[in-house]
C-alpha cells in the first residue's frame, strides 16, 4: 500500500451538471457524485458527463478495496458554460475547495474527452497527478475529441483576423461576386459572358494582388504612409513607361523608316526596333522612380541615399547599352564604328561618375539615422 492520499476527480469544464440537472459543484463524497450523476442522467440521458462520474466512483471502489492507497476519495468539479478564461479560474476555484477537505497527495483526473484534459496543467500546479483516466462511452470518444479539435481551430480562425482574412474572407468575396454576376445574368440575359469574365477577372485580381502583398511581405497602408514620395514616383514612372510603350507601338512605321530605311520584313526585326524605341521611356521612367526614392530618402535621412545616387547616374548607360545592342543586332551598325566607339566611351564615362559620386556621397552621410534601424549609424 501506498501511504497517500489519493483523489479520483471528475471533471465538468463546461458545466452540464449545473446546466442541465442544477447541480453545483464541487461534489465531494460517494454517495454525492453517484446523487449528481442520477439526477444528470434523467435530465440528459446522452450526456456522457454522467458516465465520467460513475467511472470515478468506480475506480474510486476499486482502489479502496484493493487498499492501494491510505485513503480514497472521489470528487466531481464543475466550470462554466462559457468554456476557456472563466470555466477555468473556476474548476481551479472548486479544486482548492475540495483539497482544503482532502488534502490529497495526489490527484487521478477522470475525463471523457481532449476538452477537459486541458486543465491537467492548473491541476499539477496545486497536487501531483497520479495517473489520468478516460472514459470511452463506445462511440463518443473519436466524435468528442473531433468536435473540440474542430471547434478549438474554429474558434481560433474566427479570433485571428489575418487568418479569417484567407478563410473566410476570399471565399465569402468570391461567392458575393459570383452571386451578384448570377442576378445580373437573370437581369440582363445578354450580358452573361462579359459580366462572367469581368467577375473572374476581378477575383484573380483581388485575390492574386493579396497573396503576392502577402508573399513578398508587402503592406500598402504602411508603404503609402512611410514612402509617399517614393509610391507617387513609382506610379509616375510607371504611367511614363506604359505610354512610351504605346506610342513606340503606334509609330513603329516611323521608327523602322528611321533606322532601316524601310519597314521590317521580319517578326525579330521588328521587335529589335520596338525594343529600341521603348528605350527612352523605358529609362526615363525607371529613372523618374529612383529619383523619388533619393527624395524620400533625404527627407528620412537615409543613409542608403549614396548608392540611390549611383543608380540614378548609371541610367545613361543603360540608354546606351541598349540602343547600341539593339542595333547592332539589326546590323546597322559594327564595332569598328566611330559612334560605336563613342557611345561606349560615354557609358564608360557615366559608370566611372557613378561609381566616384557614389563613393563621395557615402562618406558625406555617415552618421545618418537609417529609417529601417531608427538609430545613428557609425559607418555604412
Amino acid at each position: 500500500m501506498v501511504e497517500i492520499k489519493a483523489l479520483i476527480l471528475a471533471i465538468d469544464r463546461d458545466d452540464d451538471f449545473g446546466k442541465k440537472a442544477g447541480v453545483e459543484g464541487p461534489v465531494v463524497g460517494r454517495e454525492a457524485c453517484i446523487d449528481a450523476a442520477l439526477k444528470l442522467s434523467l435530465a440528459d440521458p446522452e450526456d456522457s458527463d454522467a458516465n465520467v462520474v460513475y467511472a470515478a466512483v468506480k475506480l474510486h471502489d476499486e482502489l479502496k478495496e484493493r487498499g492501494e492507497f491510505d485513503e480514497v476519495e472521489v470528487a466531481l468539479i464543475t466550470g462554466h458554460p462559457k468554456v476557456g478564461v472563466k470555466s477555468d479560474v473556476e474548476l481551479a476555484r472548486q479544486l482548492d475547495e475540495v483539497l482544503k477537505g482532502f488534502p490529497a497527495d495526489g490527484v487521478i483526473p477522470v475525463t471523457d474527452g481532449a476538452e477537459d484534459e486541458q486543465i491537467f496543467p492548473i491541476i499539477t500546479s496545486k497536487v501531483p497527478i497520479i495517473s489520468s483516466h478516460r472514459v470511452v462511452v463506445k462511440q463518443s470518444e473519436g466524435i468528442e475529441t473531433t468536435y473540440y479539435i474542430l471547434y478549438r481551430y474554429t474558434r481560433e480562425i474566427l479570433s485571428d483576423p489575418e487568418v479569417a482574412k484567407v478563410v473566410l474572407g476570399i471565399p465569402g468575396m468570391i461567392l458575393l461576386l459570383y452571386g451578384i454576376a448570377r442576378l445580373i445574368g437573370v437581369w440582363y440575359p445578354n450580358s452573361v459572358k462579359i459580366v462572367s469574365a469581368t467577375i473572374t477577372g476581378t477575383i484573380l485580381l483581388l485575390t492574386g494582388g493579396y497573396f503576392f502583398t502577402k508573399g513578398f511581405r508587402f503592406n500598402f497602408r504602411e508603404t503609402l504612409t512611410k514612402q509617399f514620395v517614393f509610391v507617387i514616383s513609382v506610379a509616375a514612372g510607371i504611367l511614363i513607361i506604359v505610354g512610351g510603350s504605346i506610342n513606340a507601338y503606334f509609330r513603329l512605321e516611323e521608327y523602322s523608316r528611321q533606322l532601316i530605311g524601310g519597314y521590317p520584313g521580319t517578326q525579330l526585326l521588328a521587335i529589335l526596333i520596338y525594343l529600341n524605341a521603348i528605350g527612352a521611356p523605358l529609362i526615363t521612367g525607371i529613372s523618374t522612380m529612383i529619383a523619388g526614392k533619393i527624395i524620400q530618402s533625404y527627407l528620412r535621412k537615409d543613409h542608403h541615399i549614396w548608392y540611390q545616387v549611383s543608380a540614378l547616374l548609371l541610367m545613361p548607360a543603360l540608354w546606351i547599352t541598349i540602343d547600341l545592342t539593339t542595333r547592332y543586332a539589326m546590323a546597322i551598325l559594327t564595332i569598328s564604328n566611330i559612334d560605336v566607339f563613342a557611345k561606349l566611351i560615354a557609358a564608360i564615362i557615366d559608370v566611372a561618375v557613378a561609381i566616384l559620386v557614389g563613393v563621395y556621397m557615402r562618406g558625406k552621410v555617415r552618421g545618418w539615422m537609417s529609417v529601417e534601424a531608427g538609430t545613428s549609424t557609425r559607418g555604412v
